[in-house]
């Protein structure tokens, strides 16, 4: 297994409970976007947690950055992270990840499951390859939303966000269902791109696959 000790540039909250970190890039380090690393904190006491966080930056940047969510409730990683700046030094370990750009299609991400579809989206954007593909974003609350000034600059009318408890005008407040999809999705040939929590996967492609979506068009992380 493959380890590089990097510093952290530059660490901030994007939302209440993400936090983007910046930091140094390997020499010759590479990865698809929408893949990841088991990273940990290069300190005696954690430098044997390892967690999987996603590359959300652009395979060209000259840095890394990963956009985490922060759980203060309890004493894992994420919380030790959210204590972590700029200075401190992060191992990253071997790439992985089976989430990769197929072709154009709808993207379905639930809370922190966005992050995977960042580099990708940023990626077509960049490439001008983005008008033909939807982004059906699922939060509890506007304020949980990550990156939604960017994501509404690249997608426009293709960014939907669906709040699961709170009410805001211009949002759905309402949970992924069947009949969501079957009221914003015409076309179900398409790729289809699911990423969030285990049970929302599962509920998410279970739904796809009743609506006649082939196994070989569903991406998740396997």
């Amino acid at each position: 297994m493959s380890e590089h000790i990097v510093k952290i540039i530059e660490a901030t909250y994007l939302t209440h409970d993400v936090k983007r970190f910046l930091v140094e890039k390997p020499k010759g380090f590479t990865y698809i976007p929408g893949q990841a690393t088991d990273v940990s904190i290069n300190v005696p006491a954690w430098k044997n947690e390892l967690r999987p966080f996603t590359f959300t930056s652009l395979v060209e940047w000259p840095m890394l950055e990963f956009t985490i969510k922060i759980y203060d409730d309890h004493d894992g990683l994420t919380k030790q992270l959210g204590k972590t700046n700029a200075g401190a030094e992060l191992i990253l370990h071997d790439v992985f990840g089976t989430i990769h750009y197929r072709g154009p299609g709808v993207f379905i991400a639930g809370g922190a499951g966005i992050t995977p579809f960042i580099a990708i989206l940023r990626t077509l954007y960049k490439m001008g390859n983005l008008n033909d593909n939807l982004l059906i974003n699922s939060n509890k609350t506007v304020d949980d939303i990550i990156l939604a000034q960017e994501l509404q600059q690249m997608l426009g009318n293709n960014f939907i966000n669906v709040l699961t408890r709170e009410g805001v005008i211009g949002f759905m407040e309402r949970r992924i269902d069947k009949n969501l999809l079957i009221d914003l999705i015409h076309d179900f040939s398409r790729y289809f791109y699911v990423c969030g929590p285990e049970k929302f996967v599962q509920d998410i492609t279970g739904i796809l696959l009743s609506l006649g979506v082939s196994a070989d068009s569903l991406v998740v992380e396997k």
